[in-house]
C-alpha cells in the first residue's frame, strides 16, 4: 500500500484506526475526477499522475509557496496591513496559477461526475463489474469554482449495483497529504456556505 502522498510531500497523514474514524460532512457535488488503479506493487514514491511536463515547475511553485506563509507569519507581528495585502496577492497568484494549470491540461466532459465528496472518501458512479471492493485508486480531483486539485490514494470499501446495470463506488482515503485533505475541508465549507446563501 502506498505510503507517500501523490505530489512526492515526505509528509502524510496516517489511516484512522478503524474505531477512531471521524464523521466527516458530506456534500453533493459536480467534479472532475480523474482515476488510475493502483497495483499491489505500485511504487509507493511515484505518482500515478506524473507525466506532465509542467510538474517540476508546480513543485517549485509549492517550495516558493510555502516559504511566503511562513514569512508571512513573521511579518503580521510587524506590519498586519502589509500581511493582509500580500495574502491577498499570494491567494490572486494562487488562482491565476490554477487557472492557466487548468487551461493547460482541461478536462473532457466526460472526466465530470456526480459525486458524493467528504474528506474521509468519495462516492461516485461506474459499472457494476468495473471495480472490485478492496481495490487501491489514485484519484484526482478538480473542485469547481477554486479548480483545486487535490490528489489522494484510496481503497474501495463497498459497491452498491442499481438496477440498470450501474453501480455507486463508495471509496476511503487511505493515503492524502494534509494540504490536500485541507483544500478538500475548504472545498465543503465553501460549498455549504453557498448553499445556505441560496435558501
Amino acid at each position: 500500500m502506498p505510503s507517500r502522498p501523490l505530489d512526492d510531500s515526505p509528509r502524510s497523514l496516517p489511516k484512522p484506526a478503524a474505531g477512531d474514524r471521524r464523521d466527516f460532512f458530506r456534500i453533493e457535488d459536480h467534479i472532475g475526477l480523474e482515476l488510475r488503479r493502483v497495483s499491489p506493487g505500485h511504487p509507493e514514491d511515484q505518482n500515478p499522475f506524473v507525466g506532465d511536463h509542467l510538474d517540476s515547475l508546480q513543485a517549485e511553485w509549492r517550495r516558493l509557496d510555502q516559504d511566503v506563509r511562513s514569512q508571512l507569519a513573521t511579518l503580521a507581528e510587524r506590519d498586519r496591513l502589509l500581511t493582509s495585502l500580500i495574502k491577498s496577492m499570494n491567494g490572486k497568484l494562487d488562482t491565476l496559477a490554477r487557472i492557466m494549470a487548468f487551461q493547460q491540461n482541461p478536462l473532457q466532459p466526460e472526466d465530470w461526475q456526480d459525486v458524493t465528496l467528504s474528506e474521509g472518501g468519495l462516492a461516485f458512479d461506474g459499472k457494476s463489474n468495473a471495480w472490485a471492493e478492496g481495490e487501491l485508486l489514485a484519484i484526482r480531483m478538480t473542485l469547481p469554482p477554486e479548480l483545486f486539485q487535490p490528489q489522494a490514494f484510496a481503497k474501495v470499501i463497498e459497491i452498491i449495483a442499481n438496477d440498470t446495470g450501474g453501480a455507486r463506488v463508495h471509496t476511503e482515503f487511505t493515503d492524502i497529504h494534509d494540504s490536500d485533505r485541507q483544500q478538500i475541508a475548504r472545498h465543503v465549507m465553501r460549498w455549504q456556505i453557498r448553499q445556505r446563501q441560496n435558501e
